[in-house]
Parts: structure tokens; C-alpha cells; sequence
């Protein structure tokens, strides 16, 4: 089969294009026809060699995935061969970019019904974040206030719409050309980084949903109450800083499970959560989408960017 390989790390030309042998499952895996895999972010920092987790090479890239299921690994009984599914490959979120995929079985979910093998590649870590984010972590309930930094991206779209049902008041940051998207999401308020200092604009909200990190995770804790939390899905915040302010803060890095999997599925066959998908790109431009992740090829629309496996038979591999 092929599959994306990373020998060394380093920039997207590092990433090759390669015949490996199909792998089978184990106990509590399954093995997955992949049809679509997503692109994001944890993609480019495994590869850069800048993750959060150890990451022995060589590797096979991706997490996020949709497909069917090929084969079925012991101890299992709630998947079948033929099943249609989605949601990540493991812990170690590897192995997605490929034709054939192992994946921990309690990290996949079916598919849903609404959604095509694409539109439900760019569902699983985003979507999952935000919940857990939301959810979990601050332990947000219905007439709290909640910031979500960096609204317009990926993970910041779900936990807007997340918010909106949860009844929850969210005040949504996002730049000057996403102010109308992210409003069309739910949010109650919706400010414009360029224009608007957040910090003179919020007080006592309940939480911060930090999705932008740095300088602006640093502010975000002006804007909250005494008590309240910031939740970060991008970097470790500054705890001496959190003490200063009278606030919890946490990192976090997100564990997708059949449950929530199960959850979003069926909000998002219900018409209750809208998905984004920014490119559909053939299995043979896996390094253009981490270009696209760089900055140094801009994505043609919003949204994520998702890998067209389906097809990857009726291509070679790249120099």
C-alpha cells in the first residue's frame, strides 16, 4: 500500500511518498480502508519534530480519518468489516495518510449518515477539542459566559456552535474578513482582533477557550472573573500569571473516544453542528496541504484541509 513516511524530521520536503506493507490489527484494533484523511496542525509539528508526545521514527503521518473497516482485530464486537467510520487512529495520532490504516477501535465511531467520507475527515480532533474543552475541562453550564480566542479556525467554529446550543454567552474573537462567518456560527458577540483590544471589551467572563496561545493567551486573563478559567488546547499557560489574576488555567491535549465521537455524529444527523471543509486535495498532494499548514501555499477557502485517499491508487508517488 502507500502511505506518507517521515524518516527525519523537518520541513514538508521531508515527507515521502512510499510502498510499506499492509499492516494488520491487533487486539482491540481494527484495520481501516481509509477514504479520506485530515490535515491538521499536530501534523505539521510531528513532522517538524516539535509534538508535545515521543514520536519514534520512521513514522506514517495523520491522524483523523474516515473510511471502512477492512479487518477486524480480537476482543471486539460492536465493529464489523464493512462498517463505515471515522474519528482518529491512536494515542500517538499516526498512521492516517496511508491507504490502509491500524486504528484503536475506541477511537473510531460510524460515520454519519449526513456527511460524506471527506466532510467526516475533518470532524474528529477539531470537534472533540472543543467539546472537551468546553465541557470537560471548564465545565461550562447554560447562562455562563465563555471567550473563545481564535473563533474562525477549525476547532473555534465547533465550540462556537457547541456553545450556542449549550446555551452558553460566547464572545467570539476573529479577524476583520471572519466577523460575519463566526456570527453566522452563533456567537453572541463577535470582536475583531485588529480593531479591538478583548481585555477592554470582556469582564468576569467564566472562561477562556485558548486556541491562539502567546501574546494573546498571556491577555486573556484580564478578561475573566475571580475564579474563573482559562482552557488552553495550544501551549501551557503561565501559572504564576493565573495565580496573579485569581484564575485556574490548564493545557490540555485532547483524547477522542467512541462516545464523543458518537455524541457529535449524531448533533451533526441532527443538523445541530455544521462542518467546514476548506480542500479536498488528492492522497498525492499530502505536502502541499503541509505547505498550506506553513503559510507558504495559501488554502483557497476556510476550512480544513482534507487528503482524497480514496483514489490514491490511480496516482504514483511524487519525486
Amino acid at each position: 500500500m502507500l502511505a506518507w513516511r517521515v524518516h527525519k524530521f523537518g520541513p514538508p520536503e521531508v515527507m515521502m511518498l512510499e510502498r510499506v506493507p499492509r499492516p494488520d490489527p491487533g487486539p482491540g484494533e481494527v484495520l481501516v480502508d481509509v477514504h479520506a484523511a485530515g490535515v491538521g496542525p499536530w501534523d505539521g509539528w510531528i513532522r517538524a519534530g516539535k509534538s508535545a508526545l515521543p514520536q519514534p521514527l520512521p513514522l506514517t503521518l495523520g491522524s483523523d480519518l474516515s473510511g471502512t473497516i477492512a479487518a477486524v482485530g480480537s476482543g471486539i464486537s460492536d465493529i464489523a468489516v464493512g462498517d463505515q467510520v471515522f474519528g482518529v487512529t491512536n494515542t500517538q495520532f499516526l498512521g492516517a495518510y496511508a491507504e490502509y490504516a491500524v486504528a484503536s477501535a475506541g477511537m473510531l465511531a460510524r460515520k454519519p449518515t449526513s456527511l460524506s467520507y471527506a466532510e467526516a475527515a475533518s470532524v474528529p480532533v477539531v470537534a472533540v477539542t472543543a467539546w472537551q474543552a468546553l465541557f470537560d475541562h471548564a465545565r461550562l453550564e447554560a447562562g455562563q459566559t465563555v471567550v473563545i480566542q481564535g473563533a474562525a479556525g477549525s476547532v473555534g467554529a465547533y465550540a462556537v456552535q457547541l456553545a450556542r446550543r449549550a446555551r452558553l454567552r460566547s464572545i467570539a474573537t476573529a479577524g476583520t474578513k471572519d466577523i460575519e462567518y463566526v456570527r453566522s456560527l452563533g456567537a453572541d458577540t463577535v470582536l475583531d482582533y485588529h480593531t479591538q483590544r478583548f481585555e477592554e471589551e470582556v469582564k468576569d467572563a467564566d472562561a477562556v477557550l485558548d486556541l491562539v496561545g502567546g501574546e494573546t493567551q498571556t491577555r486573556s486573563f484580564q478578561g475573566l472573573r475571580p475564579g474563573g478559567k482559562l482552557i488552553s488546547a495550544v501551549s501551557p499557560p503561565d501559572q504564576a500569571l493565573a495565580k496573579h489574576h485569581g484564575a485556574t488555567a490548564a493545557f490540555f491535549l485532547v483524547e477522542v473516544t467512541t462516545e464523543r465521537l458518537r455524541e457529535i455524529a449524531d448533533l451533526i444527523d441532527r443538523g445541530e453542528l455544521k462542518t467546514c471543509v476548506g480542500a479536498v486535495l488528492p492522497f498525492a498532494g499530502a505536502r502541499d496541504a503541509h505547505l498550506m499548514l506553513e503559510g507558504q501555499r495559501r488554502s483557497p477557502v476556510k476550512g480544513k484541509v482534507i487528503l482524497n485517499v480514496e483514489t490514491s491508487g490511480e496516482v504514483t508517488a511524487p519525486a
